[in-house]
């Protein structure tokens, strides 16, 4: 049993160990801001990388949204019958997914996919030595493998987002109107009434945008400090998606504070 000098010389050490982990993130991610102009000289590589993180994760974005809507307007509509709203679940679904639902659950699902395959890929080339390869071949890795898969997850987060509340109106949409048979003119023009492009489409490009930023440099860091074994890749990739699961629910709660501290 440890006695509590030993307990406090562990916690000293884990909280040294974190502060040195931020310090270590944060200049890696100005670094990669630096390079970030050498990466988008190589345009095909963000492209690429873009192509890999944001079309191949279309069909579980899609298929998400459409479920999420589904649910959403059959719950809705079992709730606004009992007041007599039920005209009103467009602008319940819409708003739950422009605002909340729509961001954080497409940055959830992007960073379980592209996320842990990004610091899979990035850890399985630190392990076998292919970063020290271009190190030596004067490529600098951050440049070549690290920017262009930050900037790829970035640019291609606020599209998922937006393809997934879209799929999730139709869902809502699809269950209210056409199974339940909700007023198909009430449910649009509703929607169209209650959505703000400022505080509710517009701030949930914004959240979306912000998402990416903090999912992919969790993917890039994780990847890039990972241990060079088997053991210390699958350990990044647990470290990705816990960290980044966290990150999303922490950044929506302050983003949403000041967001819609002013909206009506």
């Amino acid at each position: 049993m440890l006695n509590p000098v030993d307990w406090i010389t562990k916690i000293g050490h884990a909280t040294v160990d974190r502060i040195w982990r931020l310090g270590f993130a944060t200049r890696f991610f100005f670094a990669i801001l630096i390079y970030s102009g050498t990466s988008f000289r190589r345009l095909h590589l963000t492209i690429r990388e873009m192509f890999f993180s944001g079309v191949l994760s279309l069909l579980i974005i899609l298929v998400s949204g459409l479920f999420v809507g589904l649910v959403l307007g059959l719950q809705g509509y079992e709730t606004l019958q009992r007041y007599g709203s039920t005209e009103a679940l467009g602008t319940l679904v819409a708003l739950s997914l422009t605002r909340e639902l729509g961001p954080v659950l497409a940055a959830l699902l992007f960073a379980s996919r592209a996320g842990s395959s990004v610091t899979a890929e990035i850890g399985l080339m630190k392990a076998t030595e292919q970063l020290k390869a271009m190190d030596m071949m004067a490529v600098n890795p951050i440049a070549r493998v690290v920017a262009p898969r930050f900037w790829g997850g970035v640019i291609a987060m606020p599209f998922l987002a937006a393809m997934f509340s879209a799929m999730g109106i139709f869902g809502g949409w699809l269950i209210g109107v056409v199974f339940i048979g909700v007023d198909d003119g009430a449910f649009w023009s509703q929607m169209q009434a209650s959505v703000d492009f400022r505080y509710d489409i517009w701030n949930g490009v914004i959240k979306s945008f912000v998402f990416g930023v903090a999912v992919s440099l969790i993917a890039v860091f994780e990847g890039y400090d990972s241990a060079p074994t088997a053991e210390g890749v699958s350990r990044a990739i647990t470290r990705t998606v816990v960290t980044s699961a966290l990150t999303i629910l922490a950044l929506d709660f302050v983003l949403t504070s000041f967001m819609f501290r002013g909206a009506s």
